[in-house]
């Protein structure tokens, strides 16, 4: 059979397409020719696949091969085509039956001697391929956990090319070898296990606001000296969220399987709890949102989505990574564009920023002496710009915690204590937005704030004062009522009162709270 066709899917960000395979046998010099937009770890796939093939007991005949990846416009990128690439090769040598493969959808990388190895993406592709109607899948073995998630596709895992072989001629399976595995770095002894809120020390002020950060799914800026504890805190952030529902779970899962993080995981290939992001303060604005060569893929932002993002010692990262926040944060998604393409990956995280008073850090504190300029101090403090504060909700000082304080703190709350009220604060909420399709507060918008939730005047009075003043902007007025319907929901209040607003107002920062006083 000189023509035949495969299935396979090319990911573009997070959005599959179905790719059709052609491959052609032509008389000729023997050559391996592979078109349509390949990039070159694909180009690549044309040595793997005669190697693979040759030591599977079925080599490619010695004439003119021609692949083409249809639809020629698109990109295609990664070793994730080795296999349909292989499978309608052989199709068109006569080595498989044409009917056998023609509905099913192949995605794997060949190693030389015929394996079939993991490779990264698979969740999204199989998503896609279902949505095209594709009911046939055949995956890496390693990944079949991964790709089984979607639902109403038969997967097939296999791990070695004569395998899938063997099964598609109707030969009995052949005898072949454990295929090498991958290596995978081992897991942090104590990694899955989060650490608990009982830990903490006093910073009664601080724990409230990471309860209300929870409860709300806000932004938070916890600023302060040196071993404060606002590192502390912040990695109790996690365990205070409930379990992702199961829309957000496959959402995140996707994110992860692009991102390759799934490698190796233990447990369930479906991620279940949200993610947990803390890049050092080195990183480079494509590591953070995401970018790269060729089609962009995804950064700490996107595999933080429906979870943390923690920058700490904040104004030590660079301007541009903080300011390139902004999008996400208001629109819950980032839009990379490249000249190879354009990629989506959601991106709707909790912001958690924390910062020392200034570059050495004893600008506050007791019997310490400060060393920086006042030039230091200046550009320390414009690191984190007004348009970037101004998105982040909840702005709390974050005091030492003093000998006294830990003479009298008793056993803090423990995280399960915690969690459920925020778990019940988030439910209240989940039910008021429903008909507005938001699950949180920390998604409500000015219209809504202003139209269905709007609260009575004296309600808002010193919210008005403040906005007078100048001390809060109009995107700051709607943070603050956000922060007051979540203060309500964890005390079990219908609505806001004066009293949520005026402990929003203290949320905010001591400029707001200072405005709405005079």
């Amino acid at each position: 059979m000189p023509l035949a066709r495969a299935l396979a899917v090319g990911l573009v960000g997070l959005e599959g397409h179905l790719v059709q395979v052609e491959a052609d046998i032509a008389a000729g010099l023997p050559a391996f020719v592979l078109v349509g937009l390949p990039d070159a770890s694909l180009h690549e796939a044309k040595d793997r696949v005669r190697a693979a093939a040759a030591n599977s007991g079925c080599p490619l005949p010695q004439q003119r091969i021609t692949v083409n990846l249809s639809p020629a416009t698109l990109p295609k990128t990664g070793s994730s085509f080795d296999l349909a690439v292989a499978v309608a090769t052989l199709t068109a040598a006569g080595v498989l039956p044409a009917e056998a493969s023609a509905d099913a959808v192949h995605l794997g990388e060949l190693g030389l001697d015929g394996s079939v190895r993991a490779v990264d993406g698979v969740l999204p592709a199989v998503l896609a391929a279902a949505r095209a109607g594709v009911q046939r899948v055949v995956v890496p073995e390693a990944t079949a956990e991964e790709a089984a998630l979607v639902p109403g596709v038969h997967v097939r895992g296999v791990r070695w090319l004569a395998e899938l072989v063997a099964d598609y001629r109707g030969d009995p399976p052949p005898q072949l070898p454990e295929a090498p595995r991958a290596f995978t770095p081992p897991e942090r002894p104590g990694s899955t296990a989060a650490p608990d809120m009982a830990d903490v020390l006093g910073q009664g002020e601080a724990r409230f606001a990471l309860e209300v950060a929870a409860a709300g799914a806000h932004h938070l800026l916890m600023s302060g000296p040196p071993g404060a504890g606002k590192t502390m805190l912040a990695a109790r952030l996690p365990g205070l969220l409930p379990d992702l529902d199961e829309d957000a779970a496959l959402e995140v899962t996707a994110v992860h399987s692009v991102a390759g993080a799934l490698r190796g995981r233990a447990g369930t290939a479906l991620v279940t709890r949200p993610p947990y992001e803390d890049p050092h303060h080195t990183a480079s604005v494509a590591s953070v949102v995401g970018g790269g060569s060729g089609v962009p893929r995804p950064g700490a932002v996107s595999r933080a989505h429906r979870g943390v993002l923690f920058l700490d010692e904040a104004p030590e990262f660079e301007t541009r990574v903080l300011e390139a926040l902004r999008q996400p944060l208001e629109q819950g998604e980032l839009v990379l564009h490249r000249a190879r393409g354009t990629a989506r990956y959601p991106a709707r995280f909790q912001l958690v920023l924390a910062a020392n008073p200034c570059p050495c850090g004893r600008a506050v504190g007791r019997g310490l002496e400060c060393t920086c300029s006042p030039q230091a101090r200046r550009r320390y403090a414009a690191k984190l710009s007004g348009p970037l504060l101004d998105r982040v909700d909840v702005q709390v000082h974050v005091q030492a915690v003093t000998r006294a304080q830990v003479a009298e703190a008793g056993a803090g709350e423990p995280t399960a204590l915690v969690a459920a009220r925020v778990a019940a604060a988030r439910e209240v909420a989940a039910r008021r937005l429903a008909p507005h399709g938001l699950r949180t507060n920390g998604e409500l918008r000015g219209p809504l704030l202003r139209g269905a939730l709007r609260l009575p005047a004296p309600v808002t009075a010193d919210l008005e004062r403040a906005l007078e003043r100048g001390a809060l902007t109009l995107r700051g007025v709607d943070r603050v009522l956000r922060l007051a319907w979540t203060v309500a929901d964890l005390r079990g209040a219908p609505a806001p009162g004066r009293d949520d607003v005026g402990r929003a107002l203290a949320l905010r920062g001591a400029a707001a709270a200072a405005g709405a006083a005079a």
